[in-house]
C-alpha cells in the first residue's frame, strides 16, 4: 500500500485498517460514538493552526479531518447504511440547490440575501422530508457545540424573532449589569450565587461580540494566545535574572507584562 493523492487510497487504507482478520485490531474496536470525540479534537485542531497562521499544519490537521469523515462512513458502509460516495453525492447536491444564485437562475448576491435564501431552502428541505418545523425559534442549536459557539447561534436564532438590542451599548449596559450583580453577591458572601452568574457574564459578553460582528470562539482564542506569548515574554525576562514565576513578586510580573505588552505595540 502507498500514499497517493486519489482519494480512493484513503478508502482503500480505512477498509484495510477495518478488515477483520488482517486489520488494525484498536481501529476494528470503534464505533460512531467512541470516534465522534476524535471528529470534534480533530476540528479544534483544524482551528487552532489557522490561528497560528501555520498553513504547513492545515494541510496536516485537514488530513486528519478527512481521516475522520473516512472512518465514520466506513462504518457506516459496513452497516449497509451508506458510503462515502453517499456522502459526497449528498453534500455536492445540497450545494448546488442551496446556490440557485451560482448554479441556476436566481438572484441574491448580496451575503443577506444568501443567507436568506439558504433558510429558505432549507425549510423546504425539510417540508419534502416531510419533517415537522422546528419547535421553537431557538431549536436546531446542537448542545454538543462549544458553549460559546452555541450561545451565539441562540442569540441569533432569538435576533430573527426581534428578541435582541438594537445599539452594542445597551448589550455593554448589561454587561456592567451583570458585573455589578457579582460584586453584591461576593460583598454579601454569597460565592455560589456569584459563581452562578459569571455564565449570565459570559452569555453577555458573547452577545456583545455578536453585535460587533466577531465570533466570540475566535477572539477568545486570539486572546488565550496573546496570554501565552506575554507571559513566555515574562518567564524569559525572569530567567534572564536567575528567577522563575514562583520567585518573583506579582509586582515584578505585573511590570514585566507591561513591558511585554509594549513591546508589542
Amino acid at each position: 500500500m502507498k500514499p497517493s493523492r486519489d482519494i480512493a487510497r484513503l478508502i482503500e487504507i480505512m477498509a484495510a485498517l477495518r478488515t477483520p482478520g488482517s486489520g488494525c485490531p484498536w481501529d476494528l474496536e470503534q464505533s460512531f460514538e467512541t470516534i465522534a470525540p476524535y471528529t470534534l479534537e480533530e476540528a479544534y485542531e483544524v482551528a487552532d493552526t489557522i490561528a497560528r497562521g501555520d498553513l504547513y499544519a492545515l494541510r496536516d490537521e485537514l488530513g486528519d479531518l478527512l481521516l475522520q469523515v473516512v472512518f465514520h462512513a466506513r462504518m457506516a458502509q459496513e452497516q449497509g447504511a451508506f458510503d462515502f460516495g453517499d456522502v459526497v453525492d449528498t453534500v455536492t447536491s445540497k450545494l448546488i440547490r442551496r446556490h440557485p444564485h451560482v448554479f441556476a437562475d436566481a438572484q441574491g448576491r448580496t451575503a443577506e440575501a444568501v443567507k436568506g435564501l439558504w433558510e429558505r431552502i432549507k425549510a423546504e428541505e425539510r417540508a419534502e422530508r416531510g419533517e415537522a418545523p422546528p419547535g421553537g425559534a431557538l431549536a436546531g442549536v446542537p448542545v454538543a457545540l462549544p458553549a460559546l459557539t452555541r450561545a451565539l447561534k441562540l442569540q441569533n436564532k432569538a435576533g430573527r424573532v426581534g428578541f435582541d438590542w438594537n445599539d452594542p451599548r445597551a448589550v455593554l449596559a448589561k454587561i456592567r449589569e451583570e458585573a455589578n450583580e457579582i460584586e453584591a453577591a461576593l460583598d454579601s458572601g454569597e460565592i455560589a450565587h456569584a459563581a452562578s452568574k459569571v455564565g449570565d457574564l459570559l452569555f453577555a459578553v458573547t452577545n456583545l461580540a455578536r453585535h460587533l460582528g466577531v465570533d466570540p470562539e475566535g477572539v477568545l482564542r486570539a486572546t488565550n494566545l496573546k496570554f501565552e506569548r506575554r507571559f513566555a515574554s515574562i518567564e524569559r525576562a525572569l530567567a534572564a535574572r536567575g528567577k522563575t514565576p514562583k520567585d518573583a513578586t506579582l509586582a515584578e510580573m505585573d511590570a514585566l507584562w507591561d513591558a511585554a505588552k509594549a513591546a508589542e505595540k
